[in-house]
């Protein structure tokens, strides 16, 4: 889950999350955050711990400079111990951007990291799939199936934990649904073979302006912890 603070961190681990993706400025759904974040939040809790790189809203990564700062700043938060990472690029086409995505993870070698939602912009999804496929480092998709979150993407999640069930190339990664999550849509997810699950705002009764409540986590945790649903949905898309 989302995390902008070491507080933040700590209500989520105690609430019952067992992963955190540390971020700053949601106003702009979720920028890199300052060396000095980091350290304090790993300071503060020993749960896996992904970094935002993204240095602008939206998807692009912008020009040479700016993706020379954007490699910088990896290299400072690896430097600081960051092992893991949340990144994605697409260019004007809506194809992934290969040497924005080959540029950064080159700048933090041998870390894994996470596709964001940049793949539900993307003009074709298998095709990026494809495209990524073997980049190293490369174990997580983030993702509703849909530009417009969750809601109106999960057939498409479906559709693609299937094809990862049957090992189609470019499917390999992990499926972590997130964008738009309720807890309703937890069991039908569940059922149709998805184990990873992304929020942020709901966790934050308050908004974003407010803290991470450790009992609305406790519900999410309570939910994955139930027993798995039988019925799937149907993976069509």
């Amino acid at each position: 889950m989302i995390a902008l603070s070491g507080e933040d961190a700590v209500a989520a681990r105690d609430g019952g999350a067992d992963r955190l993706e540390l971020v700053a400025d949601m106003a702009a759904d979720g920028l890199t955050p300052a060396r000095e974040t980091f350290a304090r939040v790993r300071a503060a809790v020993d749960l896996p711990l992904r970094v935002m790189l993204r240095a602008a809203a939206g998807f692009a990564a912008g020009g040479p400079a700016a993706l020379e700062d954007l490699c910088a700043a990896a290299r400072g938060l690896r430097a600081e111990g960051a092992e893991e990472f949340v990144l994605g690029f697409l260019d004007e086409s809506g194809r992934p951007d290969l040497p924005a995505v080959t540029a950064l993870t080159g700048a933090v070698p041998g870390c894994r990291w996470t596709f964001h939602r940049a793949i539900d912009r993307a003009a074709d999804r298998d095709g990026l799939r494809k495209q990524l496929d073997g980049v190293s480092g490369l174990d997580t998709y983030l993702t509703a199936g849909s530009p417009h979150g969750v809601d109106d993407g999960l057939v498409v999640l479906a559709a693609e934990a299937a094809r990862a069930a049957a090992r189609d190339p470019g499917y390999a990664p992990r499926i972590m649904a997130g964008g738009g999550l309720r807890l309703e849509h937890v069991a039908p997810l569940r059922a149709a073979g998805i184990d990873g699950f992304h929020i942020g705002g709901a966790a934050r009764p308050a908004g974003w302006a407010g803290p991470v409540d450790e009992a609305s986590v406790r519900l999410w945790r309570d939910a994955l912890d139930a027993p798995v649903p039988g019925t799937p949905l149907t993976a069509t898309a």
